[in-house]
């Protein structure tokens, strides 16, 4: 007697779906919304976000000293002086403007 080992064409078709599902999910897991790849880029578009923020926030200190020194409770002179100087183009008497 001959035995024939030839898999059936519903085991074909099985095994061919299987793998097919098993690319897909392999393929959804690494390039898909929620993926490796999108998560690598969410990590570096919130580094790059964060760094972003810090910058502003050190920029928003700066504004908020110059604010504070040029207010009615605390005036600072030497920030006025300046002030003028650059913004208005003021100068004294007894300078002399070299350009």
């Amino acid at each position: 007697m001959k035995q024939t080992n030839r898999l059936s064409l519903g085991a074909v078709i099985y095994v061919m779906a299987l793998a097919t599902l098993g690319l897909y999910f392999t393929f959804a897991a690494v390039q898909g919304d929620y993926g490796v790849f999108q998560q690598v880029q969410i990590r570096a578009e919130t580094a790059e976000l964060t760094a972003e923020r810090d910058r502003l926030q050190g920029e928003l200190d700066n504004v908020r000293n110059l604010t504070k020194r040029l207010s009615n409770d605390y005036l600072d002179l030497d920030l006025l002086d300046q002030q003028a100087r650059e913004i208005l183009g003021y100068m004294r008497k007894d300078e002399i403007v070299i350009r």
